[in-house]
């Protein structure tokens, strides 16, 4: 068949030299080793090693981050690293990175949650960290992940899968793409949603995954204002009560039940009150306080139940709790009238920003968490610590690197491998002094160049 002649075709060789692609993994690795996140991860594994190590633990494992970070599944995904040495360095191998991850056993874990707060509070004092004055929110919400093959702890979860069943908490960042990932506790596929016991273990690590100045004070009404957000899977008494006794607020979702519908029925339609965006209102959705229409005394003080009721888009689906036409929900918050801005309406646009850890879980699945690839419990428990790494690294990236850059930094993961991590340099040599020199025709080649200047100044 004749060739169309438009095509252009190339010639095609395997003889190029001093060529990297994946070059924006550097910065990732430097931002680890910036944070004093390696030099942490050695002190907490040191016991481990009976002789010297030829690979340092900390390395290995935020090689690790760095390798899910660029989109690796499994453990051999370092491979990514080691086939770049001249601009990366020594890279441990496969079997060297699956020891490391053995080593972190049930008393190392928190040694590694507490080498990750360190690393994020130097990570905040050079650039990355929010704005205290305002209210921080920390969202929980549990997944799936799904075992294919025999695992430790993997069972039959509810949505008739099999694996594990994590709970999540992360730090909501609405300036970028991706939340930081404050903690993660690894759980089996059996593990109940609304687990108590499970949601209050989550936040206390996620506020000692906070640096000292951004956690709440109980006993100082002036100190950091945090927010615990979750759906009707933390709406317990016991989960509400921890959250008052470290001084956090709470928004939960509220199951819509028939105390609830009869309550929908009694309310005027007086009584209901825009909902609100961002961005101004939201067309077909108004909002309600029922707080003295039902016995709250379970719950700590202060706690008021908030409706909203919304024209369901075409084709949903009502249920048996929705009214005369309408979506009803429910959410159960501590925050007191005048606190937050638009009042009701404000509040119920804050607890449904809570959506967004949907995102923040989608990506993080899409960093390594899709798959726990080990077969051993603490190794995978380790595999997560890993994937909340590389989601940090990510988000801390985007924050000090691409600030002034919108869509590098609110890119989703692929995008963002495709426009920073992926991109592809030239290796040259002069002065004593390995350079590397992005394609200057990439689009995104001075944003970078640029980017990666800022990590190294910010820490100077």
């Amino acid at each position: 068949m004749k060739r169309n002649g438009s095509f252009p075709r190339v010639k095609v060789s395997a003889d190029g030299e001093g060529v990297v692609s994946h070059a924006g993994l550097g910065m990732l690795r430097e931002l680890a080793e910036y944070t004093g996140l390696v030099s942490a991860l050695d002190r907490a594994l040191a016991d481990t090693y009976s002789g010297p190590w030829v690979h340092a633990p900390g390395r290995v494992l935020t090689d690790l981050a760095v390798a899910v970070a660029d989109g690796a599944q499994a453990i051999t995904g370092i491979g990514v690293l080691s086939d770049r040495e001249e601009v990366f360095g020594p890279v441990a191998s496969m079997p060297t990175a699956w020891r490391v991850l053995d080593r972190v056993d049930a008393d190392h874990l928190g040694l590694v949650q507490a080498a990750r707060a360190d690393a994020r509070e130097r990570a905040w004092a050079a650039g990355a960290g929010p704005d205290l004055a305002q209210e921080l929110a920390i969202d929980f919400d549990a997944t799936i992940t799904v075992a294919h093959s025999e695992k430790e702890n993997a069972a039959a979860t509810w949505k008739r899968t099999f694996g594990f069943h994590p709970l999540l908490a992360f730090l909501d960042r609405p300036e970028i793409a991706g939340g930081e990932a404050l903690a993660g506790l690894l759980r089996a596929g059996n593990a109940g949603s609304n687990t108590a016991a499970d949601h209050i273990t989550v936040l206390e690590q996620a506020l000692a995954a906070l640096p000292t100045q951004a956690r709440p004070r109980p006993d100082d009404p002036g100190g950091p204002r945090v927010l615990a957000r979750s759906d009707s899977a933390g709406a317990t008494h016991a989960f509400a009560d921890a959250c008052r006794q470290a001084g956090v607020g709470f928004s939960f979702g509220f199951p819509v039940d028939l105390r609830v519908k009869d309550i929908v029925d009694a309310i005027p339609e007086g009584a209901w009150y825009p909902a609100v965006e961002t961005d101004g209102m939201r067309e077909g959705a108004w909002v309600a306080e029922v707080t003295d229409n039902i016995d709250l005394s379970p719950w700590p003080d202060g706690s008021r139940l908030i409706l909203r009721k919304e024209r369901p888009h075409p084709g949903a689906q009502l249920t048996f709790t929705d009214a005369d036409g309408m979506r009803i929900t429910a959410f159960l918050t501590d925050t007191g009238p005048g606190v937050v801005p638009g009042q009701l309406a404000g509040l119920e646009l804050r607890h449904r920003q809570h959506a967004r850890v949907e995102d923040r879980i989608r990506q993080a699945k899409a960093t390594g968490l899709r798959n726990l690839p080990c077969r051993a419990w603490n190794e995978n428990a380790a595999w997560l610590q890993v994937v909340l790494m590389a989601t940090d690294l990510i988000a801390w990236t985007k924050l000090i690197a691409f600030t002034d850059h919108p869509i590098l930094a609110r890119c989703e993961i692929a995008a963002f491998r495709y426009a920073v991590l992926h991109v592809a340099a030239r290796i040259t040599h002069g002065a004593r002094q390995v350079r590397l020199r992005i394609d200057k025709t990439w689009a995104w080649a001075t944003a970078i160049a640029t980017g990666w200047g800022r990590i190294r100044t910010a820490f100077t």
